[in-house]
């Protein structure tokens, strides 16, 4: 197991080999690692190097460091993603061989805010619904999500719907409008105090939240969506061309 040396820095290597060394089943999904110390007396490398090559692992999400107990193999992502294209959460649970479900929270009606006001550009007569809903996969709770659109948008009869239908394409079956993209902005957190217990999330389970303006073929914001996944569970990814 001691990690032998190459032209690349130490810590890469320890990086490369913890990772074969999980892949292989060396150490398992949410098994605890050995001691900093046992681990690098077994790679052969200075607690320093190892330190390092942990902290990167930890950022990439493959483990986690809970104090005061040690060192944890996170599990792969269940789901997994580009974002270059809009894909539906029910496509990408789909794809996996397991069955999409959504839990509805709540939807309430409100007076625009400042903020709606500038996002929407709509007026303060136009009210904005805002639905919170939980998606599932074969009935675990994987997604937490929240929609804001104009109501002026959404069908007559929408606000008397049980609200499990995509608000995406309620907002294009009026025929008046089509969601043409979407600027996605991606964060990470921690603990959340609403969200990680609606996903049944430990205190250790990451969140990466999803804020999505969507635009139509006016360039105007006809939907913003806010979602809580699953770190544990999904992982996304970009595609970049050379220009």
């Amino acid at each position: 197991m001691t990690i032998k040396s190459d032209h690349r820095h130490l810590y890469l290597q320890v990086i490369d080999r913890l990772k074969a060394d999980i892949e292989q089943g060396i150490f398992k999904e949410n098994e605890k690692l050995p001691s900093e110390f046992e681990l690098s007396k077994l790679l052969g490398v200075s607690r320093a190097t190892l330190r390092e090559a942990l902290r990167l692992l930890e950022e990439e999400n493959v483990i986690v460091r809970r104090h005061g107990v040690g060192t944890f193999v996170n599990p792969k992502p269940v789901f997994t993603s580009g974002i270059e294209q809009l894909t539906s959460i029910s496509s990408m649970i789909e794809q996996v061989g397991m069955v999409p479900g959504t839990e509805f929270l709540s939807a309430v009606e409100t007076v625009p805010s400042e903020d709606d006001l500038k996002r929407f550009e709509n007026t303060e007569s136009d009210k904005i619904i805002t639905i919170e809903r939980v998606r599932t996969a074969d009935g675990e709770p994987v997604v937490y999500c929240i929609d804001q659109a104009p109501t002026s948008l959404l069908p007559s009869d929408f606000a008397q719907s049980n609200h499990r239908e995509s608000i995406f394409e309620a907002i294009e079956q009026t025929g008046t409008v089509r969601v043409a993209y979407a600027v996605t902005y991606i964060d990470p957190v921690g603990y959340h105090e609403k969200a990680s217990p609606i996903l049944k999330c430990n205190r250790e389970t990451a969140l990466l939240v999803l804020k999505q303006l969507h635009y139509d073929e006016q360039d105007r914001v006809v939907l913003y969506s806010k979602n809580y996944f699953r770190a544990d569970k999904f992982s996304f990814h970009v595609v970049r061309k050379r220009v």
